[in-house]
């Protein structure tokens, strides 16, 4: 990892340790019944957001989907004001209206997450095309699953992509299971990436649980896009840790989960938090110590966010139609 510098190393490793704890965090509010709306955890995914982002200006634009909040945060948005809407307050960054899979920072280039399974990949494809017309040299992210690739408008979104060699970058996190269908049981072809090239679109398999080969993929993902030669695909192969919705999926009695348990754990051992904390250590850029220090801070920003979240007040009854769009 010579040709890294040690302090972006370690940005890596504290942002993806951030994403993990604040997802964790939510664990026990959520079976508690203290957070109401459906919470999708990102817990396992953290390298695919956190590499992609990395490669990113401020400037550059993200698009997410139900399982967002890694999203939101390697995108630079505030821990505080993701807890406060996941909690439905108003403090949150859609006042408290849109839940966890409604969160925006357009301050610092997060336009926005959706449930609608593919929903927001046109919008992605539209930000990239007003950018070529602005010419502004900005780059737009679609963060989506393996779920969206059997949808139309991911098909007529890359066709336009490639018509117009928008700069837009669409990423497949490929976590297996389209909500509880294994990829195998809904597609002909499990090589996700292959949908690209009738397009003519450039584009990559990654392991999404190496930050680093995210990133470099990205590295190269955006400097095609900024040179006039985007689009492109990649997607990034990784696994989510917890159920579909919440800790577990509760599907049927006491049967949580209908992925096989043997699959699970040889996932786990891939922990791409884990993992790359063991490179950092073997390398010498960071001691034990260190580590337990950045655990420290981070776990004390994820508590100060609850705090935020828990102490912030709900919005008034007579402003709940306050944002609805209106003609």
């Amino acid at each position: 990892m010579t040709q890294y510098s040690n302090c972006f190393l370690i940005n890596l490793y504290r942002k993806m340790l951030e994403i993990r704890l604040v997802e964790e965090s939510f664990i026990d509010p959520i079976l508690k019944g203290e957070v109401r709306c459906p919470v999708h955890l990102y817990s396992g995914e953290e390298a695919v957001s956190v590499g992609v982002c990395a490669a990113l200006k401020e400037k550059d634009y993200v698009f997410g989907n139900h399982r967002s909040h890694g999203h939101f945060i390697a995108k630079g948005g505030k821990i505080n004001e993701m807890a406060a809407e996941i909690y439905g307050k108003e403090t949150g960054c859609s006042r408290g209206r849109g839940g966890s899979m409604h969160l925006i920072d357009p301050d610092v280039g997060m336009l926005g997450s959706a449930p609608i399974v593919a929903g927001t990949i046109s919008l992605a494809v539209g930000a990239a095309l007003a950018s070529l017309i602005r010419k502004d040299n900005r780059v737009s992210v679609s963060f989506f699953g393996d779920g969206a690739t059997n949808e139309g408008v991911l098909f007529e979104s890359m066709n336009f992509a490639a018509l117009k060699n928008l700069p837009v970058i669409f990423v497949c996190e490929n976590n297996l299971y389209a909500t509880h269908m294994p990829v195998a049981e809904c597609r002909p072809d499990c090589n996700i990436v292959d949908i690209a090239r009738p397009f003519g679109i450039p584009n990559a398999c990654v392991n999404g649980n190496d930050v680093l080969e995210v990133y470099d993929t990205a590295v190269k993902a955006v400097e095609l896009c900024k040179n006039g030669q985007g689009p492109f695909f990649i997607e990034a192969l990784t696994y989510r840790f917890r159920g579909h919705v919440g800790p577990d999926d509760n599907i049927q009695g006491t049967h949580t989960d209908i992925r096989p348990p043997e699959e699970i754990e040889i996932w786990k051992k891939k922990d791409p938090i884990d993992n790359f904390e063991k490179r950092l250590l073997m390398d010498g850029v960071l001691s034990e110590l260190e580590i337990s220090e950045i655990k420290n801070e981070v776990n004390q920003a994820v508590r100060d966010a609850h705090v935020f979240a828990t102490e912030s007040s709900y919005p008034r009854e007579s402003e709940l139609n306050a944002y609805v769009f209106k003609q």
